[in-house]
C-alpha cells in the first residue's frame, strides 16, 4: 500500500510517461510508415479560443493562432495524460501500480480514444471520429495507434516504477487502501 505522497508521485510520472511513450511512438511511426504526427499547437489554439466562449470550429485550421499555442497545447496533452492515469488508477486501485499486468492498462488507452473521437475532433472541425476528414479511416486508426501506444505506454512505466520502489518500502501513517 502507498502512502498519499507516493502515489500522487506515482499517478503523475505515470501519466507523463504513459504520454511521452505516446509521443515516442508518434515519431516512430512517422519514421518509418509516414504517419504524420499530431499537431498540438490546435489544441492549443482550441484552448485559447475558450474564454471568449468559442468551443468549437468549423475548421481550426483556418481560424487565427493564439500567443503561445504550441506551449499550451503540448501542456494540455500531458495534463490530460496525467488526469487519464489517475483515473486509471482510481478504477483499477494501487494494484495498477504495484503489481501491474499489460491488459488493463492497454484497454484503458483503447478506451480514452472517446475523448478524441467525440470531444476534440468535433470541437475542432473534424466532426465526431473524424467523419469530416478526407480520409475519416486512416485518421481513425491513427487514433487508436495512438491510445493503445499510450495504454502500453501505462503499462511499461507502471512496471518499472514497480520495480523502482516495490510495495513494502512505503512506511507512513498517511496510508491508503487499494481499490481492489
Amino acid at each position: 500500500m502507498l502512502n498519499r505522497n507516493d502515489l500522487i508521485i506515482r499517478i503523475v510520472l505515470l501519466g507523463v510517461g504513459a504520454t511521452a511513450f505516446m509521443d515516442l511512438w508518434a515519431v516512430v511511426a512517422d519514421a518509418l510508415f509516414g504517419v504524420p504526427q499530431s499537431n498540438f499547437a490546435v489544441v492549443g489554439r482550441w484552448l485559447g479560443y475558450m474564454p471568449d466562449g468559442i468551443f468549437t470550429h468549423e475548421s481550426i485550421g483556418k481560424v487565427p493562432p493564439v500567443a503561445k499555442e504550441a506551449a499550451i497545447g503540448w501542456t494540455a496533452h500531458y495534463v490530460v495524460g496525467v488526469i487519464f492515469a489517475a483515473l486509471f488508477v482510481a478504477l483499477g486501485g494501487q494494484r495498477q501500480l504495484l503489481k501491474p499486468g499489460p491488459v488493463a492498462p492497454i484497454l484503458f488507452g483503447l478506451v480514452t480514444v472517446v475523448a478524441p473521437f467525440f470531444i476534440l475532433q468535433p470541437a475542432l472541425g473534424a466532426g465526431i471520429m473524424a467523419s469530416n476528414k478526407p480520409n475519416p479511416d486512416i485518421a481513425r486508426l491513427k487514433s487508436l495507434m495512438s491510445h493503445f501506444s499510450f495504454g502500453l505506454g501505462l503499462y511499461v512505466v507502471a512496471y518499472g516504477l514497480s520495480r523502482l520502489a516495490p510495495k513494502g518500502q512505503h512506511g507512513s501513517s498517511d496510508q491508503i487502501s487499494p481499490a481492489e
